[in-house]
């Protein structure tokens, strides 16, 4: 058995791991990445990165169906599933390229293999055991599934989704969050017939009810069909089919059943609680600055209770390595934290949602306003359609910001620095937005806040 020691070690080599062992090597730590996978985790090789990639192939793909509609002559032979798993591998190969190639240049040490909390603090891979002054938990998640259903064959996890080999005709999705509904935006798109069952009373039922209605209509509109407020009952496969039955007594045949019911907390197996970090439902139990409840042990990312967003386990690796470090970071609460689904058309959100905002504030003091972006000359043009919703505190500041249509994810940033300052709309209705931009629709809505609305009656 040999021992190493380290300034900080790290376990687990996903977002918030590996932003954590940059920010401390780039404050002079000396640092060791344990991984028992490839640097980069989930969010490079299985989720964000690579569904990303499938969703814009989606989008190209509508875009050659629909072209003449704009008067372009284009037509749309059929989706080559090798070729589309080519450009998505090399998406994901050149990315994690650079990230290797920076963290060797930050000397990091990248230990391969599956590391296990120990006293001290410590990390033990194999034989070796990896000592420090710091530890920092980043073990990420894994995909969940539900009682009675199991994954395997014709049900798939994302994970297996990512890899089929074919565009399948008929595809049932169990559950309509943000996997799933950005998974049936692909299938759709490459020509699945495509039924989601959500067992709350929307899609996307975390974002405003606005949102979700809006995202139901351009489903249906599109042809994908949505059954919510009903539970899965049962899951048979053959070996070329899957059927998928309700509570309700409805059957569903399909050629697959996705499973996209959230992701859990990866922390069994990993002597977490021998060591003495508390847990509570799987997630570490830590205090607003990351700190669990053992001395000089961190936790960060989706081991954290809270919103599983590779961005946010970024801001928090990079937040406990300061931290480490002896500066005092500002704490990010998950309430200005963004949140975009990936789907078509896109849903992105900071803050609270109108009915949170009523529940914390008083339905007297919430006052909340809906642009259309049909009165937005870019979304016109780009052809999507979607809302901007705007809440604020009665005479006081935005504190949520809810939008949907295309490409609205890359707008949501203005909404975050107006929510996370505490902005009055009356105080940022008179910066300008560059027209013509999809950016107008956020400026028209804090116009209509502030009490004087343009292109609006």
């Amino acid at each position: 058995m040999a021992e190493h020691t380290f300034d900080l070690v790290v376990l687990g080599g996903g977002s918030g791991g590996y932003a954590a062992a940059l920010r401390a090597a780039e404050l002079g730590r000396s640092v060791a990445l344990i991984e028992k996978d490839k640097v980069g985790g989930t969010c490079l090789h299985r989720g964000c990165i690579p569904t990303k990639a499938l969703l814009h192939a989606a989008e190209v793909a509508d875009t050659a169906r629909d072209a003449s509609a704009i008067g372009i002559r284009a037509t749309l032979d059929g989706i080559d599933p090798d070729g589309v798993r080519a450009y998505r591998e090399g998406i994901v190969a050149k990315k994690y390229k650079g990230l290797a190639g920076l963290i060797k240049a930050r000397g990091i040490t990248v230990v391969s293999g599956t590391g296990a909390l120990e006293a001290g603090p410590a990390v033990r891979v194999g034989d070796d055991l990896y000592r420090a002054t710091d530890v920092v938990l980043a073990t990420g998640s894994h995909t969940r599934t539900l009682p009675g259903l199991e994954i395997g064959g014709r049900v798939l996890t994302s994970e297996e989704a990512l890899e089929l080999a074919e565009v399948p005709s008929r595809v049932v999705i169990i559950g309509g969050g943000v996997i799933g509904v950005e998974f049936a935006s692909i299938w759709h798109s490459f020509g699945a017939e495509v039924t989601i069952v959500e067992a709350l009373d929307r899609l996307v039922p975390g974002e405003d009810p606005a949102l979700s209605k809006a995202l139901e209509r351009a489903f249906r509109r599109k042809g994908i069909a949505a059954k919510t407020g009903v539970r899965f009952s049962e899951v048979r496969q053959t070996s070329d089919s899957v059927t998928v039955t309700l509570e309700d007594g409805t059957s569903l045949d399909a050629d697959y059943a996705l499973v996209a019911v959230g992701r859990g907390p990866a922390t069994a197996g990993a002597g977490f609680e021998a060591a003495g970090v508390g847990l509570d439902r799987g997630f570490v139990v830590t205090d607003e600055r990351l700190r669990t409840s053992v001395p000089h042990v961190w936790a960060v990312g989706d081991i954290v209770a809270g919103l599983q967003l590779a961005h946010r386990g970024f801001q928090q690796g990079i937040f406990v390595a300061e931290q480490i470090a002896g500066l005092d970071p500002v704490v990010v609460p998950d309430a200005v934290i963004p949140r975009i689904t990936y789907c078509s058309p896109e849903v992105a959100s900071v803050g609270l949602t109108e009915p949170q905002a009523v529940a914390t504030h008083g339905a007297d003091n919430v006052v909340s306003y809906e642009y259309n972006l049909a009165g937005n000359g870019r979304s016109e043009i780009l052809g999507t359609s979607g809302i901007v919703k705007a809440v604020r505190l009665k005479d006081g500041p935005l504190i949520g910001l809810h939008l949907i249509g295309d490409r609205v994810g890359e707008l949501i940033t203005e909404g975050q620095l107006a929510v996370a300052w505490e902005a009055h709309p009356e105080d940022i209705a008179p910066y300008v937005h560059a027209h013509p931009t999809q950016s107008e629709a956020i400026g028209e809505a804090f116009l209509a806040l502030a009490g004087k609305p343009l292109h609006t009656l």
